[in-house]
């Protein structure tokens, strides 16, 4: 499906002229001198957006929460279903990180056509998020038509993108088209010989989704083995918050997805970056699993990746994730309920190191659907502990009143199976 062309040299950083920012001639990122932040105000104040896109993004807001709803209950009424699926769009970038084993310089798009009958095959599964990656999916002429075809194939949109061909215009596309969810990663301050990926280059773009996107935006940062600097991570943490993002911390792993202890320098930004996060309940946040590998300690877990995580490459191959490519290796076409269950139920040697948050995320829904109290309780609890003066939002009242009575259980379990047509008897 993508053209064969030679591995991509991991030692450097560069940016390919493929799309022209606005205002900027065609190719070219501003970059400020090596380890230098610019001169002059780096971090604008946030952006007002106009009264338009106020109530639009209220609208959205509102209708996504409804969907979200949707899929919680789907992911605890029908434990065979797919929670999240990954696809590659393409496997170009235009960035050349020197940690990242997900692209290559020269592989055509992968056709439209292609993509959108993998869509229509992961909705019969039952797929209720569906989430673009690549290389750098913006580099895909179609990106805009294939976000469309996720929402009406009634799917949650989820886009990872290095931002840095992110414009305006391309924004409000992405609000036509209906995306729900962009996340961009960002390494440092200031670019270096590992990545450009950084606040200095990517502000000004940021301030374009604070005033434009009708979508939610989740601004990762990283520490670990690589990064410098662990004190970038909470300062770009900071930043994202105070434009109205979610902010989320991930650890830096090697080619099999695996992480080395952490020094207590980035022990203590993770641990600040989590005091930001006021939510007991974030899609990106999985402090415990974090917590261990920081430490150098085992996860003891069950990975489910292959069932209710599956990872679709550039081929159209079912893999558990992208850090385990080659395993199933099962065609999405011929991709059926009983690989499903099967793959969901294998144990994974390389789960009690692992740092693939997206299988950490599902996994603790997973836990909610099998142990209610006790992941709940624990959750609540380590809210409490890192943010002593936290508050239970009504909706957290009302999940431990559903889920932690059993006849309050039982009594929603029925009433969602007969909301969504679930047949599955799973609580």
């Amino acid at each position: 499906m993508s053209t064969v062309c030679r591995p991509v040299a991991r030692s450097f950083v560069s940016v390919d002229p493929v799309v022209p920012a606005e205002g900027r001639p065609h190719g070219h990122v501003s970059l400020p001198q090596r380890g230098r932040l610019p001169s002059g105000p780096l971090l604008p104040a946030a952006p007002r957006p106009g009264v338009l896109v106020s109530v639009r993004r209220r609208l959205k807001r509102v209708k996504r929460l409804l969907r979200e709803t949707r899929m919680f209950a789907l992911a605890m009424l029908a434990p065979d279903r797919p929670i999240v699926a990954q696809i590659i769009v393409t496997r170009r970038c235009n960035l050349a990180c020197g940690y990242c084993n997900e692209y290559d310089r020269c592989s055509d798009p992968v056709p439209t056509a292609s993509l959108l009958r993998r869509i229509d095959r992961l909705a019969e599964l039952g797929t209720t998020v569906i989430t673009l990656s690549g290389g750098e999916p913006l580099l895909h002429p179609d990106l805009d038509r294939i976000v469309a075809r996720i929402r009406e194939r009634g799917a949650m949109a989820a886009l990872l993108t290095n931002g840095t061909l992110l414009t305006g215009e391309r924004v409000r596309r992405l609000n036509r088209a209906g995306l729900d969810y962009l996340q961009i990663s960002i390494d440092n301050r200031a670019p270096d010989a590992v990545s450009k990926k950084s606040l200095s280059v990517l502000d000004h773009r940021l301030v374009w989704l604070a005033s434009l996107a009708e979508f939610q935006v989740t601004i990762n940062s990283v520490v670990g083995v690589g990064i410098d600097n662990p004190e970038d991570a909470y300062e770009i943490a900071r930043r994202a918050r105070g434009l109205g993002f979610t902010s989320t911390v991930g650890v830096v792993h090697d080619h099999k997805g695996q992480v080395q202890p952490l020094d207590e320098a980035h022990r203590n930004a993770i641990d600040r970056i989590l005091r930001l996060n006021t939510s007991l309940f974030s899609f990106a946040q999985c402090d415990q699993f974090q917590e261990n590998l920081s430490l150098g300690r085992a996860n003891h877990w069950h990975c489910r990746a292959g069932g209710r995580f599956l990872y679709v490459c550039e081929d159209g191959l079912v893999h558990r994730c992208s850090q385990q490519r080659g395993t199933p290796g099962i065609p999405l076409e011929s991709y059926s309920a009983a690989d499903l269950v099967r793959e969901a139920g294998r144990p994974k040697p390389c789960a009690p190191f692992c740092t693939v948050s997206c299988v950490h995320r599902v996994a603790v829904l997973d836990s909610i659907r099998e142990r209610p109290a006790e992941t709940l309780t624990a959750m609540l609890d380590r809210q409490k502990k890192r943010n002593p003066g936290f508050e239970a939002s009504w909706l957290v009242k009302l999940l431990f009143w559903l889920f932690v009575n059993p006849c309050h259980a039982c009594l929603w379990a029925g009433l969602a199976r007969r909301m969504f047509g679930v047949t599955h008897r799973t609580l």
